[in-house]
């Protein structure tokens, strides 16, 4: 995951989001994680920040972060039931590699696992970091959303050697062909208005406010992860989170039934 250098955040979205304390503190660990990830001895299967985060199914949630979560029936970029009690929500860019490696390689192991099961949902946010095709690229996932093949999109543009044939607008309209996109013409307006620039301006704020810095970064029910971990990561902090959730409606549940 290198430090993007093609271009830098728009000072806007560099404030943190005045979510609480709490959250400058997971701002501080997701940023520190990303930097972890990043870092050019880094090694994934040795790395100390995932057991920090992962290991303790109490330690290192934070309830403001959780509230991200949209949980919107009507989200085209979200797939997995509203109500589902585990969230993943995923910050990531079309240009990124270990996005995509993610996306082919674990992402689809969690959608078989969780979200066809009703324990997951996940969440996509547009985090483009890596230039004016990385903006295009999520202006088109949204287009391609309106029309209800976000997902579809998102496979094509994740493909093994996709990104390094860029995403110019011939490209974009490709892959819109190639994600059974019905009407290329609105599709190509779709990408172009001020609409998308707005939702992709929106997701990137909420990306940058919450301390990410590198893509892919995540949040599993208010815990921060950075990077394209293992699926044992994912796996270990879904089902914690899962567990913890299943407590907690326990919990009101016999405390309702006491009254």
């Amino acid at each position: 995951m290198p430090t993007p250098k093609t271009s830098s955040p728009k000072p806007s979205f560099r404030k943190p989001l005045l979510y609480g304390t709490g959250v400058v503190l997971a701002a501080a660990l997701l940023g520190y994680a990303s930097y972890r990830a990043t870092a050019p001895d880094h090694s994934a299967s040795g790395s100390s920040y995932v057991a920090e985060v992962t290991a303790d199914p109490d330690a290192g949630i934070y309830p403001e972060l959780a509230k991200l979560a949209r949980r919107d029936a009507g989200d085209k970029l979200a797939q997995g039931r509203a109500d589902a009690p585990v969230v993943l929500i995923e910050y990531a860019d079309f240009r990124c590699g270990y996005c995509g490696k993610f996306a082919r390689d674990t992402e689809s192991a969690l959608v078989k696992k969780y979200v066809g099961n009703g324990t997951l949902r996940i969440e996509w946010r547009n985090f483009p970091i890596f230039g004016a095709e990385s903006e295009a690229a999520a202006r088109a996932a949204w287009a391609a959303g309106q029309q209800g093949r976000f997902w579809q999109f998102h496979a094509a543009a994740y493909a093994e050697g996709v990104k390094e044939k860029g995403f110019g607008k011939a490209r974009l309209k490709v892959l819109a062909r190639q994600a059974g996109v019905a009407d290329l013409d609105r599709f190509a307006r779709d990408a172009d208005s001020a609409a998308a620039s707005a939702a992709v301006s929106k997701d990137q704020e909420q990306g940058y406010g919450i301390g990410a810095t590198s893509t892919p970064s995540f949040l599993i029910n208010g815990r921060p992860i950075a990077g394209a971990q293992s699926l044992e990561v994912f796996t270990q902090a879904i089902d914690a989170a899962a567990a913890r959730a299943a407590n907690t409606k326990d919990a009101k549940g016999a405390k309702g039934a006491d009254k």
